[in-house]
């Protein structure tokens, strides 16, 4: 075969035109680019700003300084150099618009990255959170009932008996003092394992599992160089997810231990009721399974996996119910910050006090929680704006795709556009913390813990962010068809703190300016600085 230096110059022209002319067929079949936007330089040529963003206590942070010093829409670089299109909403003005359009197009355009799924996968197992397409849309049909006004309604006993439950507690823990006594509360798996899938971990009784013992260790471990180096890059090099580090061990062990519960109950119930999952696991927020309507059913598999977004609730990721850890309220979908802020504020206290003095010794129903306690829903949607736990939406796009600004902006050219074309393959994101504490959204004291902010609101909504979507103008349950499906369960939040604000009074034993910070565990949780692990110990004294 004659090598190509004896093609001579017409075979060469003809060999170099070939080639040109492939490189212009797949840069014509490559598809609009996405629009040049304004941003940060990158800091490294390998992991662009990640190592910068991983090693913040606070994105949301980060992304208002771009926000104002680059533009309402900024990129940011990756590993490798992927582009992310940031919503972001910089001091002068907002961007509801290209956000209702970003979440109403999730599951069509717009779904999770692959390293996201495959660590999802993982981790998780092919649940709901892993889900894309029509099998996110046939699985979240399937889960629907569960979570309905109704079947939340009945769970409303078990959040009461779990909550006097943990009074019990602390009334035998506190009846040797008048000053109270410095408390730090065990996890209390009991109304997850009771409400989310029939399986009580009986964790106030004192015992120990092998469920609670990881998520232990998961909280008390402190997240070391090695293993965040190891997640920026595994954004590049998803293999190395595969590497058994101390951490991801810890995973495996947690899953490996939760199967085994939901293979025997999914097991039990099938014995119980062939072919379907029995009627009480659905009204208790599990499941169904592999019934007769194609559209809904679910296999074995994708059954088992919806535990751990089930169990995941007691850590402030979607889909819980609350639970008080280190003794503090957690609420479903709520970071725990804002409930230690609560608890520092006495004035909070006694104003939630006076209003549950209307119910005497007795327990409001859930329609009474829902709409008769203003303020009680006021804190409990303050905490859901200050301190979503998931701090963005990051997404890929599966096509091509326009999205409007309703604002016009300018790009490093010069150019004034109103959209923004996103290629197929790029990662947008939306900062739902930097969004929800936005002062350009919901004014000057945005960044303050004010639940009497609520009563205005609710009255008539004068601020920009009214024309945000979502669950009463927020993100912190996302929107459009991923919308959190037990979002109704962080309200059931309330039936905790009536019971505990009620009878006991909560201060930080070194005065209501503690300082707290962020620790990763399985999701961001805070902590009092200086304290190893999650640990935010309170003062606790019996209410007079």
């Amino acid at each position: 075969m004659p090598s190509i230096y004896h093609l001579g110059a017409p075979g060469a022209l003809l060999l170099l035109a070939l080639w040109g002319g492939t490189k212009l067929v797949a840069y014509a079949q490559r598809g609009p680019r996405s629009t040049k936007l304004n941003g940060p330089p990158s800091t490294s040529r390998i992991l662009g700003l990640s190592r910068e963003l991983v090693q913040t206590s606070d994105m949301s942070a980060v992304y208002e300084e771009w926000a104002a010093r680059y533009g309402p829409r900024t990129r940011s670089l990756w590993p490798s150099g992927p582009r992310r299109l940031s919503s972001q909403i910089p001091s002068s003005f907002y961007l509801p618009q290209a956000l209702a359009h970003f979440y109403q197009s999730e599951r069509s355009v717009y779904v999770k990255t692959e390293n996201d799924r495959l660590f999802i996968d993982k981790i998780f197992g092919r649940g709901i959170v892993w889900a894309e397409g029509d099998v996110h849309k046939r699985q979240r049909k399937a889960l629907t009932p569960a979570f309905s006004n109704a079947a939340i309604r009945r769970l409303t006993s078990v959040f009461y008996d779990s909550t006097y439950k943990l009074k019990t507690l602390w009334d035998t823990m506190l009846e040797t003092t008048d000053d109270g006594g410095i408390i730090e509360v065990q996890e209390c798996l009991d109304s997850i394992g009771i409400a989310g899938f029939s399986h009580d971990f009986h964790y106030l009784d004192g015992q120990n599992s092998a469920v609670t013992a990881a998520f232990k260790a998961l909280q008390i471990a402190e997240t070391s160089f090695l293993s965040k180096l190891m997640f920026i890059l595994s954004l590049t090099f998803p293999f190395l997810m595969n590497i058994p580090t101390p951490r991801m061990r810890l995973f495996w062990e947690l899953r490996r231990s939760l199967n085994v519960i939901a293979e025997r109950l999914y097991a039990n119930t099938r014995s119980e009721k062939d072919g379907d999952v029995a009627e009480e696991l659905t009204d208790q927020s599990v499941m169904k399974a592999e019934v007769s309507d194609a559209e809904v059913y679910m296999t074995q598999e994708e059954v088992v996996a919806q535990v751990w977004p089930r169990i995941l609730k007691l850590y402030g990721t979607t889909d819980a119910i609350y639970r008080w850890y280190e003794p503090t309220l957690y609420f479903d979908g709520v970071d725990l910050t804002g409930a230690f802020r609560m608890f520092s504020c006495w004035l909070i206290q006694d104003e939630l006090r006076k209003e549950l003095a209307q119910f005497g010794s007795g327990d409001p129903t859930w329609d009474q929680l829902v709409s008769e306690l203003p303020f009680l829903d006021a804190v409990v949607l303050e905490v859901l704006r200050v301190h979503p736990p998931i701090p963005e939406t990051l997404r890929e796009a599966i096509q091509d795709d326009i999205i409007p600004l309703g604002t016009p902006v300018v790009t490093p050219s010069g150019e004034v556009i109103s959209s923004i074309a996103v290629a197929k393959g790029s990662a947008v994101l939306a900062p739902i913390r930097c969004i929800n504490r936005s002062e350009a959204l919901w004014g000057p004291d945005a960044k303050e813990f004010k639940p009497e902010r609520w009563v205005e609101v609710k009255k008539e909504m004068k601020l920009p962010a009214k024309e945000l979507q979502g669950h009463h103008h927020l993100l912190t349950f996302h929107d459009g068809p991923r919308t959190c499906l037990g979002k109704s369960f962080a309200l059931a939040a309330s039936a905790a703190l009536s019971v505990l604000v009620r009878n006991f009074v909560f201060e930080f034993p070194d005065g209501p300016e503690t300082q707290l910070e962020t620790h990763m565990a399985i999701v961001p949780r805070p902590k009092v600085v200086g304290q190893t692990g999650a640990k935010v110990p309170l003062r606790v004294r019996r209410a007079e």
